[in-house]
């Protein structure tokens, strides 16, 4: 059985036509779908204010809920915080939070939005808002769900909010996998960075995770992972440039989640970048990846 987070509220629909697919949410839940898998979905909240708090500007905070971000700060974002997207942003990280609760219990879950890893403390960027997979790993510990949880980003671009907003803590550790060369120019530091050379293909790729995740798995000892799942390092995606094949996309995601499943770590996923022209073959990507994982790792249970 799939464990899928999704709200309606994740779909906006836009006037304007742009770089990011504001209705990609929806075409990956249709090939989900489409699919066949046997599948459950679970409708999450909006995160209370209390938990963006924990880790964002309380000013930031009242900005995107008032809908009241200045002009510059929502160009660093990429696009205006109006009241539909200030609720799908704070809907995407109770999402991830929802999914990771998920994945205690199942093994393995699935967020239909999130992996907004550039937001920072006090502002979104790179289409990004509230940085979920900080907000879901922060409140997940205070809560005593886990005590160590590993943010895997494999997203094509490098995972600076993430960063930024974790660094220093003994109890998070950040892996971004990521193309060097690529948004965004200044860097953060990860726990562990590996950045890679502008087309870098199946091979390099795969030698880079399997040189990296499983040091980092044995070390770090991880109760948790809450993958940022990006499929923009595709050859294919319109601001990818690691020339990643269908096949090469598949093995990550497999290699990633046989890794888990060896060790017992429990893995929640979210969607992460993909962007093109044709957002019905990006949503498929992403749903493969989605269908991957959760067919490598299995249920626990046949809830």
């Amino acid at each position: 059985m799939l464990h899928v987070v999704h709200h309606p509220g994740y779909v906006v629909e836009t006037e304007r036509t742009g770089t990011f697919p504001h209705d990609k949410y929806a075409l990956v839940m249709r090939a989900l779908g489409q699919s066949g898998v046997a599948m459950t979905v679970h409708a999450p909240e909006v995160m209370p204010r209390e938990w963006l708090e924990a880790v964002h500007d309380p000013a930031y905070v009242d900005e995107v809920i008032g809908c009241s971000v200045p002009a510059a700060k929502q160009r660093r974002i990429g696009f205006a915080i109006d009241e539909r997207i200030s609720r799908r942003s704070q809907l995407s990280p109770g999402g991830t939070w929802l999914a990771a609760k998920l994945a205690l219990q199942h093994g393995y879950a699935a967020n239909s939005a999130g992996g907004s890893h550039h937001a920072m403390a006090d502002s979104g960027a790179g289409y990004c808002v509230f940085n979920d997979l900080a907000l879901a790993a922060n409140r997940l510990i205070e809560e005593d769900d886990v005590s160590r949880i590993l943010i895997l980003d494999l997203d094509v671009h490098q995972g600076d909010g993430t960063a930024a907003l974790t660094a220093g803590r003994s109890d998070i550790f950040t892996l971004s996998i990521h193309a060097e060369k690529n948004f965004p120019t200044r860097k953060a530091r990860s726990s562990l960075d590996v950045g890679l050379p502008d087309g870098t293909g199946d091979p390099g790729y795969l030698a880079a995770l399997a040189g990296s995740l499983p040091m980092v798995l044995d070390h770090f000892v991880p109760e948790l992972i809450l993958l940022q799942a990006g499929v923009d390092a595709h050859t294919d995606d319109k601001l990818g440039r690691l020339s990643l094949t269908d096949e090469g996309l598949a093995d990550r995601d497999r290699f990633v989640a046989t890794e888990a499943k060896r060790r017992g770590i429990p893995l929640a996923s979210t969607l992460g970048g993909g962007y093109g022209a044709d957002r019905e073959a990006v949503a498929l990507r992403h749903a493969r990846t989605i269908l991957a994982l959760s067919a490598t790792i299995g249920a626990r249970d046949a809830a």
